[in-house]
């Protein structure tokens, strides 16, 4: 199937750059449109390498207003739709859960209405590709593993606007014919990661010494997924999945959240020549999040049977080289945790 032009929004955010990236570099024929509204974790620099592609074009706009999303279908001739754009801490939305409904649930229910406007019903290469996230599933005991058929029972603001999103997808496409695919995958992991999440507050905090907070005991469990493996499963998902499934990505590598800590710990005192466990003596337990899941664990069994993907790296490959980004790109984590990096969108973002 050919795509001229593919939207993907939030492609300025941590999984949205890879997605963007791996699209541009591997279909030159077709358009990327990158679609984000740059709040405290969309980021252009992390594109800098591919801003100047000849089918790249970045769009800034916000998916909650509807009005302008029927616009942009209408002016640039969509086909193809990846949509990521989504709050997506979990703390944030326990402090402020409504902004989490206007744009998950609002902002998806937007982008499906405009899509279904301007398709009319010709849904011929034409794709409408939500991604979702492992913890609509809720929570898992000691054993077992999310699958595709797993009930949904989300447990926080975040999640239960997440699996809303999903629910919409499917019932336009059960509803209208909208052809869909969605994929729900569990932690991602490396280069570019806003530091708010586990692995990236941990490794600036360590680089500068600061308090390694780690809720509760840190016995919380996390299937983590390297994040280039996730955008090639995107694209094996987006080209050659079947129209209307759902497809589980997970990392098959699951870390107690004390023992992942540990590991950064040992690395990081590796790669910046500290002492054997100096790093370890700045974790502090804090009181534990509210409604914490207590376990995730993701089944791509579906995905590698039907595809033939696999992840890349092992965690701690991908760990090795996660941290060396950072350390290699102390500036962008100096930006992003400033809000200069705005500036580089003032230079070259006007009216493109």
């Amino acid at each position: 199937m050919t795509y001229k032009n593919i939207v993907i929004t939030g492609g300025a955010g941590f999984i949205g750059s890879h997605v963007v990236r791996r699209f541009v570099k591997q279909y030159p024929d077709t358009m990327i449109w990158n679609l984000d509204k740059l709040t405290y974790a969309g980021n252009l620099e992390n594109l800098k390498d591919i801003d100047q592609s000849p089918n790249y074009r970045f769009i800034k706009a916000d998916i909650t207003d509807a009005a302008l999303m029927d616009q942009l279908f209408e002016t640039h001739q969509f086909d193809g739709v990846i949509h990521l754009a989504a709050e997506s801490h979990v703390d944030r939305s326990i402090s402020h859960p409504m902004e989490f409904v206007m744009t998950n649930v609002v902002g998806t229910v937007n982008l499906l209405n405009a899509a279904r406007k301007i398709w009319n019903g010709h849904f011929e290469n034409k794709l409408f590709y939500h991604v979702s996230t492992d913890e609509v599933y809720g929570e898992l005991g000691d054993e077992g593993k999310f699958l595709e058929t797993t009930p949904y029972s989300p447990n926080s603001p975040y999640s239960a606007s997440k699996a809303s999103s999903d629910h919409f997808v499917r019932a336009y496409h059960h509803t209208y014919g909208l052809p869909i695919k969605i994929s729900n995958c569990s932690n991602n992991y490396g280069a570019n990661h806003f530091p708010e999440k586990l692995i990236p507050l941990m490794i600036n905090n360590i680089m500068n010494k600061k308090p390694l907070p780690v809720y509760g005991k840190g016995e919380n469990v996390r299937d983590w997924l390297f994040v280039e493996d996730h955008a090639t499963a995107i694209d094996a998902i987006f080209h050659r999945g079947n129209i209307g499934e759902t497809f589980n990505i997970g990392g098959n590598n699951e870390w107690k959240n004390i023992d992942l800590v540990r590991l950064l710990c040992r690395v990081m005192d590796t790669k910046l020549g500290r002492s054997e466990g100096e790093s370890e003596q700045l974790i502090t337990f804090v009181g534990d999040r509210a409604g914490h899941d207590f376990r995730y664990a993701i089944d791509s069994g579906k995905l590698m049977r039907e595809l033939g993907w696999q992840p890349s790296v092992t965690f701690e490959q991908g760990l090795e080289k996660t941290v060396d980004w950072y350390l290699a790109n102390q500036e962008w984590l100096g930006h992003v945790t400033s809000g200069a990096y705005k500036a580089y969108y003032d230079n070259m973002y006007t009216n493109r």
